[in-house]
């Protein structure tokens, strides 16, 4: 459940009108409601009440730290993938010892601001890079807590392009090099294992990759255990989907069910790392239609947001419902709901009935919490838009909106190309 309603027609979040905020913030924006980002981690944690456990918020989907700094204060740890997301993290309010670094290409510099900070667990992603941590950890003077992460060759039957668990994919370790690279690990002097990792991919829609993940891992750590190397925690990494059109995701208690009957028969402390299943529908993107447009045989849509704003329909092909802000006197039309920017893929929408919406009506693209402001860019030297949080009858802006001396800050025109 999310708390984007309709009340006497007018989209509200919470207690605010979508089109208030509009009128005062200007689009496009980002909205959150805080009492749907609040449920959602809530219960994300129950389902797995009575196991040891931390439940890491994935900072790729949504970093906009006021939404980090709920979740630090509702006891989440943090699943970083950057030494920006690590800076981002501990301004929020997280204590490095619960945050764990994921990613397969950690920069020098990044690891060594980990070490500083004393994060809870690399997670590993090749022989080299545990090689890089061990030595850094060592001209540091501190010793590296580690987990591997292993590909179990699982498919998680999900978009390619967010599959991560496969043989083909770049990420992680096929569970036999796994072994191997435990045993090295075991071996050198600024190392510690901690656990074993494992992410088989997102937007996953049913439980039996978790399952047969699980069953994989759990092999892995039988074999390790017989030749002295203990396992104490085992990271499930995140993945769950969430419903954006027909799908029907399994909510939190049936995705705990999968992985809790067997973490219960040992002595394993449980990380979880969800994104999109804790923001995804806690967001949306208001934009105003600018113009109307007939071609032959297709109706376009012209909004102030694009896909600079938006990747995901784009980049994936994804779907996000687009709803009329104001449904009074609202017809329906099939048309593409299309942005400014100059490439045929940006579109938010693509052949879709929708409002017969003409210029200065607000639409909302909805389930727009998770991979969508992150994943926004400058893209034609559009400005980034601001992001607003709502709890109850009142809204904040948490991010402004950029002005144009940003897209240059930082910039300069070198002396031989004259001053003029």
């Amino acid at each position: 459940m999310h708390h984007f309603q309709y009340k006497q027609d007018e989209l509200h979040c919470e207690d605010v009108p979508v089109r208030e905020i509009a009128d005062q913030v200007g689009t496009p924006f980002y909205l959150y409601s805080h009492a749907t980002l609040k449920r959602h981690f809530l219960m994300f944690d129950k389902a797995f009440e009575g196991v040891s456990r931390l439940v890491c918020f994935s900072a790729k989907a949504n970093s906009c730290m006021a939404i980090l700094k709920l979740f630090a204060t509702l006891g989440s740890g943090l699943d970083i993938v950057s030494g920006g997301e690590l800076f981002r993290g501990l301004r929020a309010g997280f204590s490095p010892d619960r945050v764990v670094y994921s990613g397969v290409g950690k920069r020098v510099d990044e690891i060594d601001f980990a070490l500083e900070q004393g994060i809870l667990m690399f997670n590993v992603e090749s022989m080299e890079e545990l090689e890089v941590i061990d030595q850094r950890a060592g001209a540091l003077g501190k010793t590296a807590p580690v987990a591997i992460r292993v590909n179990p060759d699982v498919d998680p039957k999900t978009h390619p392009y967010i599959s991560t668990g496969l043989k083909k994919n770049k990420f992680g370790i096929d569970t036999e090099t796994a072994f191997q690279t435990y045993k090295a690990a075991d071996k050198m002097r600024h190392i510690r294992v901690e656990g074993i990792d494992c992410h088989i991919g997102s937007q996953i829609s049913e439980v039996s990759p978790f399952k047969d993940a699980m069953q994989n891992l759990m092999g892995l750590v039988d074999a390790l255990a017989e030749v002295g190397i203990k396992i104490s925690c085992l990271d499930m990494g995140g993945g769950l989907g969430i419903t954006y059109h027909d799908e029907t995701p399994p909510g939190p208690d049936e995705y705990a069910r999968a992985i809790v009957d067997t973490v219960k028969k040992r002595p394993l402390k449980l990380i979880l790392e969800p994104g999109r299943v804790i923001v995804g529908n806690a967001g949306i993107l208001v934009t105003r239609v600018l113009y109307r447009k007939s071609g032959k045989g297709k109706e376009f849509v012209i909004a102030d947001a694009g896909m600079n704003d938006l990747l995901r329909p784009s980049l994936y092909g994804a779907f996000h419902a687009v709803k009329p802000v104001n449904l009074t006197g609202t017809g329906v039309i099939r048309a593409d709901l299309v942005g400014p920017i100059c490439e045929s893929s940006d579109f938010l929408a693509s052949d879709r009935e929708m409002a017969d919406a003409v210029g200065g009506d607000l639409l909302a693209v909805m389930s727009a919490g998770a991979y969508a402001y992150t994943m926004s860019s400058n893209y034609c030297s559009r400005l980034k838009v601001s992001e607003v949080m709502v709890k109850d009858g009142d809204y904040h802006v948490v991010k402004e909106r950029q002005q144009y001396e940003d897209l240059i800050r930082g910039e300069s025109v070198p002396p031989f190309l004259g001053t003029d």
